[in-house]
């Protein structure tokens, strides 16, 4: 996983200064795999020490992706070390209503997948809501989940995860301290968020059968876990806001026992990362510098060289400018380091184009170069750094794309009926097997006509909806100038279930990735490291790409190798982290909307757009013309548009 700020690191101890609003206790750590692997030691733990005095050890339980790392790490200790759960006892927060257990989306199919079928837990120990309950047999089906609960001497450990609503469990904004289990209404964000497991929010249940907030206060350790910059605000909102029941984690203030657990893009927005100055004395390297003055020419809307000495003062910065001082020293320097990561020339400026004063980058006095950006869905590339693919086809450069996922589930049926059509007539027209086409476009129509809600597609199905993705990105690298022959499917095998959830990333993935680096030895590597993407894939695709960065980092080749992280399609980064800013023209920016425009199949309104209602091409316009709007407020050139990338710190997960 990327770690954007290169000088952190995992954080076990921190100056105590520095967490003063912090509610709960927190811990952040640098990566996801570290955090899961730290709760995952701490439940091995005490299922052993329960194990030697001869008792049961009763688990509180959660679904969703953000637990499955810690899962993973406990089956892994279960097959490697031994660890036993024979005296183990579960009891999970939530499940739909109504939900049969066989269902895709039913959690109790999600914990034997991902736990329950790989460890030795008596199955008679293993309690979920039961979702399959006629509507007036539900109060007392909770009264019951209670008592069991209360059988097995209350819940040891309680493991949660956070909604971007602030729920846990499934208590929605407006859940009372003492609630208890019980059928509740879901919020639309929770289903807006829940929305691509059942294949459009119209198939989401409205319902959920919940422990209660008081339920869950019970447990005698409760550890909530959030990864994700989209987590961030509400983090921020439990840990360091008011107790309040719009937020329900914000109630774990009150434990005595509660810590929560962070990556460091879910710990964003707390006040010891995102202004640490606040709190009391930092070290101030360059990078915390740039990003103070930034937080201060936005917090006062001034151009960064107008800031004075009494701004510094006057906003908590007194320190900076004792240290670093007087005003003017310390603007010059952050300006000056914006300016540096704007260049028209991504691909580096050859001897010919260079101007007197012009500076000239690493790496810059190799002309052509060859570039691979790697997309994790076939228009991610057009989506978030269209314009600077362009730019670096027009300036010479040997650019290949390489599409890792085939983007089938987010085909609509209806243009998977529509392409079926096209080619039995297309078949019947030239004269070629129009009778195997006309069964194939029968079995499609009749296939998706009796489809159920979040039911997998057929094969056939699927793979008809990946060829459309594929005409799509071709037409759209068509565009933009690319050679056929280098334009790559990857259909890296992690993707391809069918379903949303995915499998976990494999050898079979990262070789495909190995062996198409090692085929292409690029100067340049471009990576999606937007990892906000709701559904995982980017994240995914990221620590495939990065593991592979790792084993190749002995080649030759690679000692000239720049890797750059882009984003667009979910946020954009933050300027303080910009390392390299490519301005696009009014011109350039509409040749992007072209681009993106020949991904038919998610023009107007994709499958799965999560809670942004904008269409990806307005989504990305939008995001590069605020940071283009945000480095002229803050004094630098006026460009139409720009788009923002980080370079890979060697950092994996």
């Amino acid at each position: 996983m990327l770690v954007a700020n290169k000088n952190d690191s995992t954080t076990q101890t921190v100056d105590p200064s520095l967490t003063q609003r912090e509610k709960i206790p927190t811990l952040v750590y640098a990566q996801a795999r570290e955090a899961s692997l730290a709760v995952a030691k701490e439940i091995a733990h005490l299922m052993r020490q329960r194990a030697a005095e001869g008792k049961k050890c009763v688990l509180g339980l959660a679904t969703g992706s953000t637990p499955v790392g810690v899962y993973d790490q406990l089956v892994r200790m279960h097959q490697e070390e031994g660890l036993s759960f024979k005296n183990v006892v579960t009891f999970n927060l939530d499940e739909y209503f109504p939900m049969r257990p066989d269902e895709l989306q039913s959690y109790r199919r999600f914990m034997r997948e991902h736990l329950f079928d790989r460890v030795d837990i008596d199955p008679e120990a293993i309690h979920l809501p039961d979702g399959t309950l006629a509507v007036e047999q539900v109060v007392e089906h909770c009264r019951w989940y209670e008592q069991q609960i209360q059988k097995a001497g209350g819940i040891d450990l309680q493991i949660l995860g956070i909604g971007r609503t602030g729920h846990i469990g499934f208590n929605e904004p407006g859940s009372g301290r003492g609630s208890r289990t019980r059928l509740i209404t879901l919020d639309r964000v929770t289903r807006l968020d829940a929305a691509s497991d059942f294949f459009g929010e119209e198939n989401v249940p409205r319902r959920a059968i919940t422990l209660g907030v008081g339920t869950i206060l019970d447990a005698r350790r409760v550890v909530l876990i959030a990864f994700g910059e989209h987590k961030a605000p509400v983090i921020a909102q439990a840990v360091e806001g008011e107790v309040t029941a719009s937020v329900a984690a914000s109630f774990l203030q009150a434990h005595p026992n509660a810590q929560v657990i962070l990556d460091m893009a879910s710990a964003t927005e707390l006040t010891r990362r995102k202004s640490p100055w606040l709190l009391g004395h930092v070290d101030w390297d360059t990078r915390l510098i740039r990003k103070a003055v930034i937080w201060l020419a936005r917090k006062l809307d001034k151009p960064i060289l107008k800031l004075t000495d009494e701004d510094y003062n006057e906003s908590g910065l007194q320190d900076l400018l004792a240290d670093h001082g007087p005003a003017y020293d310390i603007n010059i320097v952050v300006f000056r380091s914006l300016q540096d990561t704007i260049t028209g020339w991504p691909g580096g400026k050859p001897a010919k184009a260079l101007r007197p004063g012009d500076r000239r980058r690493t790496g810059d006095e190799i002309f052509p170069k060859r570039a691979m950006i790697f997309s994790p869905h076939p228009d991610d590339d057009v989506i978030s750094m269209g314009g600077t693919l362009q730019r670096l086809v027009d300036q010479g450069h040997e650019v290949h794309v390489a599409y890792q996922t085939s983007g089938n589930i987010a085909v609509f049926d209806d243009d998977a009926i529509r392409f079926a059509d096209f080619a039995a007539e297309f078949n019947q027209a030239f004269g070629f097997d129009s009778d195997r086409s006309a069964q194939l476009d029968k079995h499609i129509e009749e296939f998706l006509k009796n489809k159920q809600p979040g039911q997998v597609d057929s094969d056939e199905v699927q793979k008809i909806k990946s060829l459309i993705r594929r005409g799509e990105a071709r037409s759209a690298a068509r565009y933009c100038g690319l050679k056929p022959q280098n334009v790559h499917f990857l259909d890296m095998p992690f993707y391809e279930t069918g379903r949303v959830r995915k499998k976990p990333l494999s050898e079979a993935d990262i070789q495909i990735i190995v062996e198409l680096l090692e085929k292409t030895q690029p100067h340049q590597i471009y990576a999606a490291g937007d990892l906000s993407d709701p559904h995982g894939t980017h994240r995914t695709c990221l620590a495939a790409i990065l593991q592979a960065l790792v084993r190749l980092k002995s080649q030759p080749w690679m000692s000239q190798c720049e890797v750059w992280l882009y984003r667009g399609a979910w946020q954009e980064w933050e300027p303080e982290n910009i390392e390299m800013a490519v301005p696009l023209s009014p011109q350039e920016l509409l040749r992007k909307r072209n681009a993106i425009f020949k991904h038919e199949s998610q023009k107007d309104k994709a499958l799965f757009p999560g809670l942004d209602t904008r269409e990806f091409w307005q989504r990305a316009e939008d995001r590069n013309r605020a940071t283009a709007k945000l480095y002229d407020r803050l004094g630098l050139a006026e460009y139409e548009a720009i788009e923002g990338f980080v370079s890979w710190d060697g950092k994996v997960d």
